[in-house]
């Protein structure tokens, strides 16, 4: 038996609802299809916006989508995206599968899928391609209420009043696709960069994020906080997040693996892959430190989740994959780390919405699944705008080689919204169920209310079979009183527990 403690008078932090963001890029089915349809199309939308995925969406509570890209960010020149459709420029998508880009959906049509969601809005600008003017300019298009050549335009094109960004990066991975750069050069560009991103409504800020890291190239993070932070006229405001990326791929980038077609030795490698956001995380805030004491800067992890070969029969360019209980597990791990990290993580969003990557989301026409990662997010909601609680489970080493051991339970435990502890646990075994005792400190559990996502590790939905994974409700626990709450996890799966004090 395994042992849970929780303090529930130990405030470690608060959660954003922002670590339980999302990312769409321009890039195969995400968008086309998945998100936005022509009005036309037979398939139900208002504005373009698929309705079935904007009410699934809704359900889950998305609080922050990041757009345009990815790679496609710092290729991408707004104002092709604006005004009538058919006038707006095409393109070739040269990083995702070499098609044709309409510019059908650009900056109106991403405000109104944000608000048609509910969610706040994180553009990614163009710096490795574009200028400063072209992204003062566009600030200045979305935000600015009163007389202007851009808000002139925005009026023009049918949206009289200014939208609210709430963040905005500068760059997307300018260490490689967004323009190979160093650090340093990179530290320069972002100073003079971020100047014109200007708040022009007073009260409202938009925050800045600059480009972070490529999983453990610490040196990036050292050279751009140095050059970024080398002033002593730094203020609140010069940059509010940097940018980490990690993706786990069991096989390495030469040969990723299978989605669904793969071992109990390439369970535990991802798994052990995916735990390494973990140290990814203590040792870029570790150089964070250094520059900034006060963590007014956060991590933004705005793109993780898995990457596997493409689905056979699909385009390469478009990452089209499949999405099992090894990645709900996966997606319960990361959104247990970036809890226990709250402190500095600001936002996490995975990679990507829809169609792409680990999704939460598949279409294919008219029809549409919700993921096995999808039900994990659903669970977690309980924990955005939460307060993290002080909390400690007790595990042991797992797997089938020496090279990928992992714990077999991860957690994380909160104080939500509603009052009630919310502690998510996660079974890494594909094997074997463990017991677990809830211990909550000086207190008695009056209620207690259970969800589980779980099944054999290859179990996935599909267009046919839509409902082989969902969020279940979850029953085998034991109220001993004192504090004490006796549970049975389930191999291969990940639990909620809400509980009334």
């Amino acid at each position: 038996m395994f042992k849970l403690c929780i303090n529930p008078k130990s405030h470690k932090g608060h959660i954003n609802p922002e670590l339980q963001g999302h990312f769409a890029e321009h890039l195969g089915r995400g968008i086309y299809e998945g998100l936005y349809v022509k009005e036309d199309s037979g398939i139900e939308n208002i504005n373009g916006m698929r309705k079935d995925v904007v009410d699934a969406l809704k359900e889950l509570k998305v609080p922050v989508l990041r757009w345009p890209g990815g790679c496609f960010a710092d290729e991408y020149h707004w104002k092709d995206g604006i005004g009538p459709k058919e006038s707006r420029k095409k393109m070739i998508n040269t990083h995702w599968g070499g098609v044709v880009e309409d510019n059908s959906f650009g900056t109106h049509e991403f405000m109104e899928l944000c608000d048609q969601v509910s969610c706040k809005k994180y553009v990614n600008g163009n710096l490795g391609s574009g200028t400063v003017q072209e992204m003062s300019e566009w600030v200045e298009y979305m935000t600015f209420e009163g007389v202007s050549p851009m808000a002139d335009l925005r009026e023009k094109n049918g949206h009289k009043n200014p939208w609210k960004v709430d963040y905005f990066g500068v760059g997307n991975e300018n260490w490689g696709c967004g323009g190979n750069m160093p650090p340093e050069f990179y530290g320069n560009l972002y100073r003079r960069y971020q100047t014109y991103i200007r708040d022009y409504k007073q009260g409202e800020h938009i925050n800045k994020i600059a480009c972070g890291a490529n999983v453990d190239d610490y040196n990036w993070t050292e050279g751009v906080m140095k050059t970024c932070f080398d002033s002593p006229a730094w203020l609140h405001g010069f940059m509010d997040g940097i940018s980490l990326h990690y993706y786990t791929h069991p096989g390495g980038w030469e040969n990723k693996g299978s989605a669904t077609d793969f071992t109990e030795e390439e369970w535990y490698r991802t798994l052990g892959k995916t735990l390494f956001m973990e140290t990814l995380i203590s040792k870029h805030q570790a150089i964070m430190d250094k520059y900034d004491k006060e963590h007014k800067v956060g991590i933004i992890v705005d793109e993780w989740g898995t990457w596997y070969d493409c689905e056979p029969g699909t385009n390469p360019g478009f990452l089209y994959q499949q999405n099992t209980i090894r990645d709900a597990l996966v997606a319960g791990i990361n959104l247990n780390i970036f809890n226990k990290h709250c402190d500095r993580v600001k936002m996490a969003n995975i990679a990507q919405m829809i169609n792409v990557l680990q999704a939460v989301i598949l279409t294919d026409g008219e029809k549409m699944i919700k993921t096995p990662t999808y039900h994990v997010f659903n669970m977690y909601k309980y924990h955005q705008d939460a307060e993290l609680l002080e909390s400690f489970i007790e595990t042991k080493e797992i797997g089938v080689t020496e090279e990928y051991q992992v714990p077999n339970l991860t957690e994380s435990v909160s104080l939500g919204t509603d009052g009630k502890i919310h502690a998510t646990v996660t079974n890494l075994s594909c094997t074997e169920d463990y017991e677990v005792k809830v211990m909550v400190a000086d207190s008695e559990v009056k209620e207690i209310a259970g969800q589980i996502v779980g099944g054999e590790m290859h179990l996935h939905n599909t267009f046919e079979e839509p409902e082989n994974v969902v969020v279940k409700e979850f029953k085998d626990y034991n109220n001993l009183g004192n504090g004490e709450i006796l549970i049975k996890i389930p191999a291969s799966s990940v639990i909620h527990l809400a509980m009334t004090l």
